[in-house]
């Protein structure tokens, strides 16, 4: 079974931003964080803002990225993007923060292990504040592993 995730993920300020967006649908995670997953028709809902792949990511507009970069001067935010079946694949993230680009972004390659650090998506939630228990990491403290898609974010 796969598992695909493209998402901004963020505070309280996220859901207050987002509500300039009315395609946009929030789901809780932990922590305090809400995940804003990037489904068909929330895409579809984008202004023309530049073609999908700024910051190197499969999803991302330029222009969503510049609202991004706008919205996280109330708050840092990350962007997410992760694809994997049976146990390949790959992830990469980005952190906002007042404003700017504060990590990354960060690619993990398909067949590449993690650095000790962590994944791309574990630095992004512990740059937002997500905190992890002894022998876990910040994706499964915040419950990013409940669903294995955009669309069952918000089912």
């Amino acid at each position: 079974m796969g598992y695909d995730l493209q998402a901004v993920i963020g505070g309280e300020m996220l859901r207050t931003a987002s509500r300039e967006l009315p395609a946009a649908r929030l789901a809780s995670i932990g922590q305090g964080l809400s995940l804003m997953p990037m489904t068909d028709a929330f895409l579809d809902s984008l202004a023309k803002g530049g073609e999908d792949g700024a910051l190197g990511f499969w999803q991302l507009r330029a222009g969503f990225a510049e609202t991004l970069a706008t919205w996280s001067a109330a708050g840092p935010l990350a962007y997410v993007e992760a694809e994997y079946f049976g146990g390949a694949g790959e992830q990469t993230a980005v952190v906002w923060d007042g404003g700017a680009v504060v990590l990354g972004p960060l690619h993990e390659p398909e067949g590449q292990a993690s650095p000790p650090e962590g994944s791309p998506i574990s630095r992004a939630l512990r740059r937002l504040g997500a905190v992890a228990a002894p022998g876990q990491d910040e994706f499964t403290a915040v419950g990013l592993d409940r669903h294995r898609s955009n669309e069952r974010w918000i089912a």
